[in-house]
């Protein structure tokens, strides 16, 4: 383990780590935006809407990553629509995370009780404040855990963006090891990475998954 190497590589992982941060910031943010519009549409049963939110979640819950990383940037052109890099990693990472965040909320909403609901309607509330004020409140308590699992997968997906030659971490690791063939310390490097942004994470997310817990059911 040669650590003069190591520290030579920094300003690169640098880098990456940034663009890792930023791509799985914006990509979180809106796959919840997402999974939480096809959550409540699927939980209110909007007609045909229901019905095509099932089918995109079944559909990019059950495709790699990878599969439509290569439709979006290596397929779209010859339709005619070509993207950069970083629009086709986003998108990918929106439409999977918007599959799998829609289900943990769904899981969530279901948890509230029907008994409030029909209180809600009794009282004149109308769909749109049934779900703001009992149906989300309650439903995201209820979601954090699988909300938090969700995070953290999203964040690991984004080294699948070194097949389109996004410069994040992973990508910047293999990189340099095909350069000057130091496969030990820059995986090291990489590894040290990654623990930097979930370990930490991964803390934050169970505290405030027992913050919400025991504001919701007691300590």
């Amino acid at each position: 383990m040669d650590w003069q190497i190591i520290q030579q590589s920094l300003p690169q992982f640098a880098k990456g780590f940034q663009e890792t941060l930023w791509l799985s910031f914006v990509g979180i943010v809106g796959a919840m935006v997402v999974g939480l519009c096809c959550s409540l549409l699927q939980y209110f049963k909007v007609p045909v809407a229901k019905q095509l939110v099932s089918v995109y979640v079944e559909l990019f819950r059950n495709t790699p990553l990878l599969i439509q990383l290569f439709s979006l940037y290596y397929a779209f052109p010859v339709m005619g629509l070509k993207m950069s890099a970083v629009t086709c990693g986003i998108i990918g990472l929106v439409f999977l995370g918007g599959a799998y965040m829609a289900e943990g909320f769904t899981g969530g909403f279901d948890g509230v009780s029907q008994t409030q609901i029909d209180s809600g309607k009794a009282l004149g509330m109308s769909n749109w404040q049934l779900a703001r004020y009992i149906v989300f409140p309650q439903g995201f308590s209820l979601s954090v855990p699988s909300l938090a699992a969700n995070i953290i997968f999203l964040i690991k997906e984004t080294s699948i963006f070194s097949v389109i030659a996004i410069p994040e971490l992973t990508n910047t690791a293999l990189d340099l090891i095909g350069l000057y063939y130091r496969s030990n310390e820059y995986l090291f490097v990489l590894v040290i990475a990654y623990a930097i942004i979930l370990i930490p994470l991964s803390l934050l997310l169970t505290w405030l998954e027992k913050r919400v817990r025991y504001g919701t059911f007691g300590n």
